[in-house]
This record gives structure tokens, sequence and C-alpha cells, in this order.
């Protein structure tokens, strides 16, 4: 048999070493295969040398690891470690606030606005407003808190500075890069010449009725502020009726209860130091027309009356538009109106009715309405009955006469024996005229057999149970004292056979 392999000879100071040195804990792994060490002829030498060494190598298999004879069977399944958490991504600064503009400026403070950063990073908290003078380089913040708005005033400035400024977007982040104005801003008050913006509906005449609210708004520009005044007809305004209210971009003119004092030319005045601008309203406060200052009854005729009257001495503070006549029959006394919207200031009133006495009425019109009382006349109007024959129109009598005309001619016809049969015509004529029938040229009469009748110009002959015998010509005339017309027609009686009795 071949001898066993020598054993690895291992150094007493590692020995010593791997058992000062406490064991580290293995970790379950699977062990690798170790190659089998190859069968050798033991010499004498090794014979030799195998007891020093294996006396010297007895304390190491203590700390030896296992050999890989011992490897068990299967392997334990592999615990991973729980993996740590995953760490949030860093805060991101936003990007600089857009289009940093100046907004106003004025001795004291400068307006300043801003859009929002294209970019927010890791959102918005707000934005820092910095700046420093012209030749320094301490930047000084205008407000100790985040503002939210792109809009801020810095305030508080001294006159004459000269001022860069600074936007600056704050988040989680930090700062963003800052966005400045490109030029120095000087700290003073801009000049702007005043100049009112009339409205286009007050550039006119503005009317208002009596007892109408008045409240107009007139806008102006002008920096600084300027000094506003009005007049009215060229004196100062009296503070008890009319309110004046100021504020920096226009000027308001209330009146409670307009009056037609009130009419009148409005000035406004806008002052700034030597610069001034003017502008004038012209109000017009209009109610309804007084009656005219007098009516008269000119004459008066057949069924006619001719009235004159004067303008009224109120016109309500505007043009008289027209008149309104109405008359009143003295019998009821009730008004009617005759004629509206009539300019002239005469007028003729028409279609009388005979043997009444009238009174009549003007009121006076304006673009406000009718005023409320009326112009009477102290005289009234006769319409006279005397003097006036009635003649009624004579008519010629129209003639009606006419000679007989048969409007609808006889049909001949067949009858049959034993069955009754009528004979029909239609007939016109003025005087009424006279129908007789014939048979066969010799007059019917008052034969009982026959059956005349003459309604309304409709002729009938009716021949009660005719026989073989009955037939032949029949003729129909009718004369009167201007003519004679006759129609006639043949009358064919048939006998009725054998055969048709079957069939009935």
């Amino acid at each position: 048999m071949p001898a066993k392999p020598a054993p690895i000879k291992k150094s007493a100071k590692k020995a010593a070493a791997k058992e000062e040195k406490p064991a580290e804990p293995v970790p379950e792994t699977v062990p690798a295969e170790v190659p089998p060490v190859p069968e050798t002829v033991p010499t004498e030498a090794a014979a030799v040398e195998a007891p020093a060494e294996e006396a010297a190598a007895e304390p190491a298999p203590a700390a030896e690891a296992p050999a890989p004879e011992a490897a068990p069977a299967e392997a334990a399944p592999v615990e991973e470690p729980p993996k740590p958490p995953t760490p949030p991504p860093p805060a991101v600064p936003a990007s600089a606030p857009q289009n940093l503009s100046l907004d106003d400026i004025n001795d004291t403070s400068v307006t300043l606005k801003w859009r929002s950063p294209e970019n927010i990073g890791s959102g918005l908290d707000g934005y820092i407003v910095e700046y420093c003078k012209e030749g320094s380089a301490e930047w000084v913040a205008a407000n100790t808190e985040l503002t939210t708005s792109n809009r801020f005033v810095i305030s508080g400035l001294t006159t004459g500075d000269l001022l860069n400024i600074r936007v600056v977007a704050m988040n989680a982040g930090g700062r963003s890069e800052p966005v400045a104005l490109p030029q120095p801003v000087p700290v003073r008050e801009i000049m702007d010449r005043p100049k009112i913006r009339m409205p286009r509906a007050l550039r006119s005449r503005h009317v208002k009725h009596v007892g109408e609210k008045i409240n107009l708004v007139i806008p102006f520009c002008g920096k600084p502020k300027p000094v506003i005044s009005w007049t009215k007809d060229g004196q100062p305004l009296d503070t008890k009726k009319i309110n004046i209210r100021n504020s920096d971009k226009d000027s308001i003119l209330f009146i409670r209860k307009a009056e037609r004092d009130d009419s009148g030319s409005y000035e406004m005045t806008v002052k700034i130091d030597s610069f001034e601008d003017k502008a004038t309203l012209i109000i017009q406060i209009v109610a309804l027309p007084g009656p005219p200052a007098s009516v008269k009854l000119v004459d008066s005729w057949g069924f006619n009356a001719a009235l004159e009257w004067t303008s009224p001495k109120d016109n309500g503070n505007t043009e008289i538009t027209g008149y309104t006549i109405q008359k009143a029959d003295k019998k009821t006394g009730d008004w009617f109106t005759v004629l509206e919207h009539f300019h002239r200031l005469n007028a003729t009133v028409t279609d009388l009715v005979m043997g009444n006495v009238y009174t009549f009425r003007v009121f006076a019109e304006n673009k406000v309405g009718k005023s409320e009382t009326a112009a009477v006349t102290k005289a009234a109007a006769h319409i006279q009955k005397t003097g006036i024959v009635y003649k009624p129109p004579e008519y010629k009598e129209h003639d009606f006469s006419e000679a007989p005309k048969f409007t609808a001619l006889l049909n001949d016809r067949a009858a049959t024996v034993g069955y009754n049969t009528k004979l029909l015509c239609a007939v016109r004529g003025s005087p009424k005229p006279k129908i007789e029938w014939l048979k066969n040229q010799m007059l019917i009469g008052d034969d009982p057999k026959y059956r005349q009748i003459n309604n309304q110009g409709v002729c009938s002959l009716e021949i009660r149970k005719p026989s073989s015998f009955d037939g032949g010509v029949y003729t129909c005339r009718a004369k009167n004292s201007l003519g004679e017309a006759t129609v006639a027609c043949r009358l064919e009686v048939k006998q009725v056979t054998i055969q048709e009795e079957k069939v009935k």
C-alpha cells in the first residue's frame, strides 16, 4: 500500500501566534475541494524525519481549519444582509428669477417686479431683495423675511442715492443665481406732466333729470401727485351741495340729488408746479316744461275751430319738442286728444259734432315729457245747426227688364212604363216669365197626369206612371212682355219585357 502524504510543515512561531490570536468566525461557505496529493514512495530520510515533524506539529491541529474530508454533505442556504435605506437626493437650488424690472420710483422708495424662475429645483420658499450703493460691495437685504410675491417695494431710501438692486430665489437647496437690474437706479422723483383723460361720454353735454344722482369719475395722470381744483362757471364750488373726492389717479364729482341750479360749465384743473391741464364738463339738469303762456280760440265755422297759443315761459331747461291739443264737449266734460307732437303754434281742429259746444286745451312737450298742466281756452266753440240743409244724392234706377232666356236646357230621356219620370230646365227673365208645357206642340194645360212646378226659375214637369202613348216631343215655353223662349226634348217610354220582369 502506498504511504500517506506527509503533513504540511508549519513553524513553531506561526503555531504559537495562531494559539494566541483568537479564532475569527468562519463564514458559512462551501469549502473548496482540495486536490489530492500524489502518492509517493517514502524514503529513508523521510522516515527518519517523520517522527520529529509529527512531534513539532502536534499542537497545530487545534487551530487549523477543518479538513476538507470533514465538509458537510450539503451547504446551508446563504442569508443576505438587509440593504441600507436609500439616502434622499441632494437639494437643488432654483434658477435665477426672470425679467426683473423697475415698476415705480419716487424720492423715498423703489418698486420692483419680476417673474418666477424657470426651474424651481427643490421648490420655492420665497425671494430676497438686496441692494447696495454704487461704489460699495456691501449688499443689504431689503426684506427681513422671505417674500412670496413677485412685486416688492423698497422703502425708506435716501433721495439722491444710486443703488444696484438684485433678487435671489430661496429654497431648501439654498440661494439661486441672482438677477440684477442692468443699470443703477437713482432714488429721485420722476416728473410726469399732468394730463386729464376725459371719458368719451363726458366730452359732450351731460344731461340728467331733476332729482337724479350724479357721480362722474374723471381719471388723470401726473407725478408727483398733482393739485386738483374745480370751478363752476368761473366760481368756486358750493361744497354743501357738490362733493369732490380725489385720489392718486382720478377725481369724482358727486351730487346726491340734482337740481336745476346745478346746471352749468364745470372746469377741472390739475397742476404740478408750473405745469397744468384743464378740462371742461357741461352738465344740464332738465325737468318737465311749463304750460303754454296763453291759448285762444281764433274762429269757428262749420265743423272746424282755429286755435293759437304762445310758447311756455319755462321750457324745463331744454328745447320744446312739440304740443298736445285736446278737446272736451260741454255735455260730457271728457277730454280727448286731437293732435300730438304738433310743432307749430297754431292749429285747426276738424270733424266737430254739429250742435255741440267745445273747449280746448294745449300741453307743452320736451325730451323729459309733457307738462303737468295745460293752457285752456277761455271762449268756447259753438257748432251751429242753422243754415245746413241735407240733400240726399240722386241715384239712377237700374232697369233689370230682360226677355226670357233658358240657362239649362231639356235633355232627351227614356222612361219605363208605369214608373214616374221628370223633365227639368231653368229659365230667367224680368218681369217673371209665364211657363207653359206642350206635348207634340199641344198645350198640356191642367191635365192631372202631369205635375208642373216653377220654383225660382227652375221648371219641372213630372209625368205620373207614363204609358207607351206618353212618349213624344215635350216643349217648355217661357214668355213675358219682352218676348218668349222655348226649349224641347224627346221622351221615349219603353215597355217592360217578361225577361226584365223576371230579373226584377
